[in-house]
């Protein structure tokens, strides 16, 4: 291995990724815990996904307009790409949404960590066979999602549970999708358009419930909004580190989220879990971070193809 594969870890591009996919996990940690706040004002949950994503797209053409005019322009043929990811991203809003409703704070964060171990499942099922270690993540996964959603004071809610882990295969097929997105599309261009398509696509399923806006106290629409801000800067954060990283580094690095989003129901929620439900905690994570090593390497790996080619180029 030469000598630039080896210092691979400290290439500026890779260590500003890196950064990028940690802030934006920090922020991705508040979502659950600010829809939870929204929901205690009376908000619902196409109403939540429809109106931050709309705050988040109007804050980010403002800037864009303002400060970032030379990310404007972009083809038809990448126009096409960004739209859909965003659909796709917002399909899986909607399920996030509509799971957190039913479930805590904590026990959803732990569902939502899920999506690592699709990203995998997704960039590796061109052609390759299944390995021991796949089924093993996947008997480990399965089993800590059962233990999770059963194990708790009440009566285990598994439609919040479904909605839950198929809002997690979603993300991560659109880090999958983003991922080969933004090999053509600068990140900044990327965001904006993949946002908005995003924005469209629930906002046309908020209208298509045909009801009336729910009355949202004033907590309710401070939560929006705070929502919103956070959505458009993680969302820059996420495709910035996509480009530089890829989409499974991102994804392990993502688990910061957890910890965010469970320390905060702690503290702000009173939230808790049982000792058996921690168990099950323990047992999805293992689940998703047995073989990190060999997804790195494989991202590893690809930046270093993507330098070769640079290269040459030059």
């Amino acid at each position: 291995m030469s000598e630039d594969k080896r210092h691979f870890g400290r290439d500026p591009e890779w260590v500003r990724g890196v950064r990028n996919a940690l802030l934006a996990s920090f922020l991705l940690g508040w979502a659950p815990i600010l829809g939870k706040l929204a929901y205690g004002a009376g908000v619902g949950p196409f109403t939540l996904a429809a109106f931050r994503t709309l705050v988040a797209v109007g804050l980010l053409w403002a800037v864009y307009l303002a400060f970032w005019r030379a990310y404007l322009p972009i083809t038809w043929r990448d126009l096409l790409g960004c739209v859909a990811v965003g659909a796709i991203h917002g399909i899986g809003s909607l399920l996030y949404y509509s799971g957190l409703q039913r479930l805590d704070a904590s026990l959803a964060s732990f569902l939502g960590t899920l999506y690592p171990i699709w990203v995998v499942v997704f960039l590796t099922a061109s052609g390759e066979s299944l390995s021991r270690l796949t089924l093993v993540r996947l008997a480990l996964v399965i089993g800590g999602v059962y233990v999770l959603t059963g194990a708790g004071s009440g009566e285990p809610d598994w439609l919040g549970a479904v909605l839950m882990v198929a809002s997690a295969a979603v993300n991560g097929w659109y880090m999958v999708m983003g991922q080969w997105v933004l090999a053509d599309v600068p990140a900044r261009t990327g965001t904006l358009y993949i946002l908005t398509a995003m924005g469209i696509v629930v906002g046309l399923a908020r209208i298509f419930q045909g009801q009336a806006v729910e009355p949202i106290a004033s907590v309710g629409w401070a939560a929006i909004s705070v929502l919103g801000i956070t959505t458009a800067l993680s969302r820059m954060l996420t495709f910035s580190s996509l480009e530089r990283l890829g989409g499974t580094e991102v994804a392990l690095i993502g688990l910061l989220e957890l910890l965010v989003s469970l320390g905060l129901a702690f503290l702000l929620l009173g939230e808790r879990l049982t000792p058996l439900q921690w168990v099950g905690g323990v047992v999805l994570v293992a689940g998703v971070l047995i073989g990190r090593r060999q997804a790195r390497r494989s991202e590893i790996d690809r930046w270093w193809e993507k330098q070769q080619k640079e290269k040459q180029r030059d």
